[in-house]
């Protein structure tokens, strides 16, 4: 059963970080036959301003993890590389369309090869989009991009746990967050895939860098992290590398941390409820007391949600179903 004392897990600003400081592993292990076509000696850019352009023009649904990477062939030309990584879980029904339109409207603003990569990290084994078509009189467009669908990794958990590849961990991580939903199995997960950090023999940075998305995926109650960071330490006194920092010190900053994101949380909810009762009033009259402490008492994402269906609802009744 869910831990209700859990944190609620937060799976966009891992995934972010990792697809920065570990791109051409990601690569390496989604879409191999990509990452062996890149020339990587020549580096690779981060073209997160003109993507967030493209964005703010095709204005469709809600963005998570969109990467535009500038990237040079193996054969000596230059193409640009659109990575789109879902990480919401929930499956997106116009998600093929809006992979066209960004493809279509990057090709258009640069005149280069667009490839368009998406990784399904939802929990639903049947969605799985992966072509965008319109026909009408003979007129036919159809469109094509290589998605990866997560879940297909539990058969091959063996090659993930074997695997040198950093990013291994990372899809490691999101997997067990996303199928481990009690805290002590979690925290286990947690603990054994920080061991593996330290088997492979990593670096101190790139173990660092990897806590942090672990950190952030496998989200703890408090007194379960507190055990968690504890058998951490154990373990890295054991092992001679101190390369986390000590309990007390990781303790005393993810308390700033949280709290500070917990004020900041809280005062974008109460915006986003005042602004759906402004739309309910607008459209159905002043609301009921039983409709304002809903509204009121919503998280983020369910405010998100009742606000796009206040455009079609007929009744206020449409906003809950």
């Amino acid at each position: 059963m869910p831990d209700p004392a859990a944190p609620r897990d937060d799976h966009d600003s891992p995934w972010k970080e990792a697809l920065e400081h570990y791109f051409p592993e990601f690569l390496q292990l989604l879409f191999p036959s990509v990452h062996t076509e890149i020339d990587w000696t020549k580096g690779h850019e981060f073209l997160d301003k003109e993507l967030q352009q493209i964005v703010r023009d095709a204005e469709l649904g809600r963005r998570y993890a969109d990467k535009l990477v500038k990237v040079h062939t193996a054969h000596g030309s230059e193409t640009w590389v659109l990575v789109h990584v879902e990480v919401q879980g929930d499956p997106e029904p116009a998600f093929a369309e809006r992979m066209y339109i960004y493809n279509y409207r990057l090709f258009d603003r640069y005149n280069v090869d667009v490839v368009s990569l998406a990784v399904l990290a939802d929990d639903k084994p049947g969605h799985r989009p992966s072509t965008y078509t319109r026909n009408r009189w003979g007129c036919e467009t159809r469109f094509r991009f290589p998605a990866e669908k997560l879940l297909d990794w539990h058969q091959r958990w063996e090659q993930l746990e074997t695997s040198p590849n950093p990013f291994s961990v990372v899809v490691m991580a999101h997997l067990q967050a996303q199928a481990s939903k009690d805290g002590a199995t979690r925290k286990g997960w947690k603990m054994r895939l920080m061991r593996l950090l330290y088997q492979r023999g990593y670096g101190r940075d790139d173990i660092l860098e990897l806590f942090r998305v672990l950190d952030w995926m496998l989200r703890l109650p408090p007194a379960l992290e507190q055990a968690f960071i504890q058998e951490l330490t154990d373990f890295e006194e054991q092992a001679k590398m101190p390369y986390i920092t000590s309990a007390e010190r990781v303790g005393h900053k993810r308390g700033l941390q949280e709290g500070l994101q917990e004020g900041l949380q809280k005062g974008v909810q109460e915006g986003e409820a005042a602004m759906l009762l402004r739309q309910i009033t607008a459209k159905f009259g002043s609301p009921t007391e039983a409709v304002r402490s809903r509204v009121e008492g919503a998280d983020s994402e369910t405010l998100l949600l009742w606000s796009e269906r206040i455009l079609t609802a007929s009744t206020i009744d449409d906003l809950w179903s």
